[in-house]
């Protein structure tokens, strides 16, 4: 059982998708200094444990904080902020639902299933534009869901701590060719973070700035330029550290 007595406050805890150490050509150690957790945590003068894998939704990043006990028995008493940096992944397009698509991993033999993961990788982008984008990857009640009983996990053994979430991120991908999801998926994080006092870092003023210069903010259609990356740190210091004598804020700062 964690106590907030047990708890030596001081590090940055990010829980996140590919976003947190993906670069604009792929992905890098999470200790590179351009990633924005990195520069965050170096803003903050804190060290950064990173909870991320590929593809992650909400639902991934409860069952880590849950079921994984570095997580639960290291990071989590020893932070004094948590960034979620998720959901992006859960307002993507699906051409099924997602336990299809991880279910291909448990496919036997290798050769059928490397082909059988072909076959799916070639479908999803023309079930997807066919379907106009209608299915998520995760619906958005689920992630609501998700998002809820992590804040009240977290606040339930770290009262005092900061939390602050991203929105999901804009993209302009051959793998997911539809947007549709996209503008309905922010609003829900706006009023998700409203009900649950989580303050918000909004990426849509970000991407659209850096639409227009170069680099663009997604290179790759999905993951961030390194300029995307320093102005995403910028924005959540500005959250998390006290303009009047530029120390970190441990308290959450919702307004």
């Amino acid at each position: 059982m964690i106590s907030a007595g047990d708890a030596d406050p001081g590090s940055v805890l990010i829980l996140g998708d590919s976003l947190a150490f993906h670069g604009p050509d792929g992905a890098y150690r999470p200790t590179d200094p351009r990633l924005f957790g990195t520069r965050v945590g170096q803003g903050l003068g804190k060290t950064v444990d990173l909870v991320a894998r590929p593809g992650w939704t909400t639902r991934d990043i409860w069952w880590a904080l849950t079921k994984d006990p570095v997580v639960w028995g290291v990071y989590l008493p020893r932070a004094s902020h948590v960034l979620l940096a998720v959901g992006g992944m859960d307002a993507l397009p699906a051409a099924a639902p997602t336990w299809v698509r991880e279910s291909i991993s448990f496919i036997r033999p290798g050769a059928l299933r490397r082909r059988v993961r072909s076959a799916f990788l070639r479908a999803s982008p023309v079930v997807i534009k066919t379907s106009s984008g209608r299915l998520r990857q995760l619906p958005q009640h689920a992630t609501d869901h998700y998002l809820s009983r992590i804040v009240n996990g977290i606040r339930t053994f770290r009262p005092n701590v900061a939390i602050a979430t991203l929105t999901p991120a804009p993209y302009r991908s051959a793998l997911y060719p539809s947007a549709a999801p996209h503008a309905s998926a922010v609003a829900a994080m706006h009023a998700w973070a409203r009900e649950a006092k989580v303050d918000v870092i909004d990426l849509e003023p970000l991407s659209a700035h850096f639409a227009h210069n170069a680099p663009p903010p997604n290179p790759d259609g999905l993951h961030w330029s390194w300029p995307m990356h320093e102005q995403v740190a910028e924005d959540i210091l500005a959250l998390w550290v006290d303009p009047l004598n530029e120390q970190p804020l441990n308290a959450t700062r919702f307004d």
